[in-house]
């Protein structure tokens, strides 16, 4: 099947949905497809590149009204069967041109819609009511739509978004060898005491992921007498939310209230080995998602592949996969002292740590990219055959 996938950003741009659109790609090249990525112009990329069988163009100056005219010339030109925009708001610039693509591209071509994330972004939070039309426009005008998670399907259903496939997201960080790591040689060379508890945090700063809610429990830790030190693992900004770097500062700033910015290490951009070596060096890892833990979170998703001991927030709906005290230890959003707690107790117990990382490990086994690739690739022939399925 030749495929064709629009993404608003791609590596070398910095974020989770072009990463993902690189992974699906290379498992589509891989089980004998032929995908074709769409994507924004980047200086000093070539036009046109081929990686492992994925065919890249990045013949898109911005996102806008003038798209849809690029796009109809990317697909004359590589004569698709089907074409799948991956969508999250902030990846396009919040441009309302793209939510009228599908409906616009699917009177000539298949044209599906992966939604990311149904939230309200925070680049234009007021605009609630507005951008929920808009996404609900782009929804119903799609062939059929893709959702990461079972909190998004089950709101585009109640909406009556009719033809909808639930895919979870894989880990965008593929765990690298690691022959030979000392976690006491690593934290030296990093300028990281060994002898202390390193809690680990995996992705971008923005506000919905609770980075003040982490940066108080690291506070509360070390006031009641806890060596915990804070890794920031990865870059701290993307290139699509100007909001992310608001965010940081504002975290650097109370960092240095609470006295602990000397505790806070952070590695900036690393490449795979170097973000597995990152997460290997972790006692715990903690992701204080504001709105629940949901497989719609690559960062998540990695740290599960990664066979950490992970403390995150209950989810919003019931999501049975996450069993606390099994694959992760669940505690209340916005709850400093409770997070704190959780990181403590897993410090403390051997028995409870190593339980959590062989949960993770396991759980993560249901989120491979040849499945997730083979589940999309039928999703497309379902709705090519007319058929309407929503699970």
């Amino acid at each position: 099947m030749r495929i064709g996938l629009i993404a608003g950003e791609y590596p070398p741009l910095q974020g989770g949905l072009g990463d993902f659109t690189r992974q699906l790609a290379l498992a589509f090249a891989a089980s004998g497809h032929e995908p074709h990525v769409l994507t924004k112009c980047v200086a000093g990329q070539p036009a046109q590149a081929v990686e492992h069988g994925v065919s890249v163009h990045r013949l898109v100056a911005s996102w806008g009204w003038r798209t849809y005219q690029r796009i109809e010339g990317f697909k004359a030109t590589v004569h698709l069967d089907v074409l799948n925009l991956q969508y999250q708001a902030a990846a396009y610039q919040m441009h309302p041109a793209i939510n009228l693509l599908p409906g616009a591209l699917a009177r000539h071509l298949p044209a599906f819609v992966t939604f990311h994330d149904l939230r309200v972004p925070y680049l234009f939070p007021k605009a609630g009511i507005l951008r929920w039309k808009s996404i609900l426009i782009m929804a119903k005008g799609a062939t059929a739509c893709i959702a990461t998670n079972a909190e998004d399907r089950d709101r585009l259903l109640a909406e009556g978004v009719q033809s909808m496939f639930l895919i979870p997201i894989g880990s965008n960080i593929a765990p690298a060898p690691l022959k030979g790591f000392d976690r006491a040689t690593w934290a030296q060379a990093s300028g990281i005491d060994p002898s202390g508890m390193l809690v680990g945090y995996f992705g971008f700063m923005n506000d919905s992921k609770g980075g003040d809610t982490l940066i108080q429990a690291i506070g509360q830790l070390r006031q009641t007498g806890h060596a915990a030190g804070l890794l920031h693992i990865g870059a701290q900004t993307g290139d699509s939310d100007p909001t992310n770097a608001a965010y940081a500062a504002k975290l650097e700033q109370l960092a240095r209230d609470l006295g602990i910015a000397d505790h806070i290490h952070r590695t900036g951009f690393l490449d795979e080995n170097g973000v597995s070596a990152a997460f290997a060096a972790c006692d715990v890892v903690a992701l204080p998602y504001r709105d629940g833990a949901s497989f719609r979170r690559g960062t998540l998703m990695a740290a599960l592949a990664h066979t950490c001991a992970i403390v995150t927030t209950t989810p919003s709906v019931s999501v049975s996969e996450l069993r606390d005290g099994e694959n992760v230890l669940l505690v209340p959003p916005d709850d400093p002292p409770a997070l704190a707690a959780a990181i403590a107790r897993i410090q403390a117990d051997d028995g409870l740590r190593r339980r959590l990382q062989l949960g993770a490990g396991e759980l993560s086994k249901q989120f491979g990219w040849d499945a997730i690739a083979r589940e999309t690739v039928n999703a497309y022939e379902t709705a090519l055959r007319g058929g309407r399925r929503s699970w």
